[in-house]
């Protein structure tokens, strides 16, 4: 464990259905089998479904590890034990006690289930419970609506665009979507996670009250 940084490694994290490990090395080949589909990278600046461009990232986010400025994790699914995807918490700033939650993927399996709101609850439990953040920050392609519907469901309020930010590896520009949660929202949030991932699992049903 880096003993004397803000966030904590290695580290675990248990869901009901997942769990979040610290992504090692170790974990690349099995990681990548999951990511080889192509639909998950239409909207991300590269594309990992290539071998090559998995192993190079994720080796470049290791070592933005030892930096302290990057923190991968990989998602596990507890049943199968099967890695199912990943997510991070990078651009982190200490003095400023705010960071990003971003990189999120997951094998389209297990798109449209609980398992992207049972991660996300996971990472905001550690961000506002443990880190003390005051503002956590998720960005997204502007193109990327499945994306940017997700954010807003699990309370992320938009906060602009930033035009023409990002020049993707195929040399098309795209311009990023910004969203954030405060820590003044996060109990507000908390219960919309929690009320998502029961309307998935069917304990509640939809007409139920939402709430705000």
């Amino acid at each position: 464990m880096h003993s004397h940084s803000w966030l904590e490694y290695p580290i675990r994290f248990a869901g009901e259905t997942i769990e979040l490990l610290s992504l090692e090395k170790s974990h690349f080949d099995e990681l990548f089998e999951s990511a080889k589909d192509k639909r998950i990278w239409e909207f991300y600046p590269i594309d990992c479904s290539d071998r090559n461009k998995f192993f190079t990232h994720y080796s470049e986010v290791l070592a933005a590890r030892e930096k302290e400025n990057h923190y991968p994790f990989v998602i596990a699914d507890k049943k199968s034990g099967r890695f199912i995807g990943a997510s991070s918490l990078y651009d982190i700033h200490i003095k400023d006690k705010n960071l990003e939650i971003g990189w999120t993927w997951l094998h389209p399996d297990y798109w449209a289930t609980e398992v992207n709101f049972e991660c996300k609850l996971l990472l905001l439990s550690y961000c506002f419970d443990s880190l003390k953040c005051v503002r956590v920050q998720f960005r997204t392609n502007d193109l990327n609506l499945r994306s940017q519907k997700a954010i807003q469901k699990i309370g992320g309020k938009f906060e602009g665009i930033l035009r023409k930010n990002k020049i993707r590896e195929d040399g098309s520009i795209r311009s990023s979507v910004y969203y954030s949660i405060i820590n003044d929202e996060w109990e507000n949030v908390r219960q919309k996670l929690l009320f998502e991932i029961a309307k998935k699992k069917e304990l509640i049903r939809p007409t139920d009250a939402e709430p705000d």
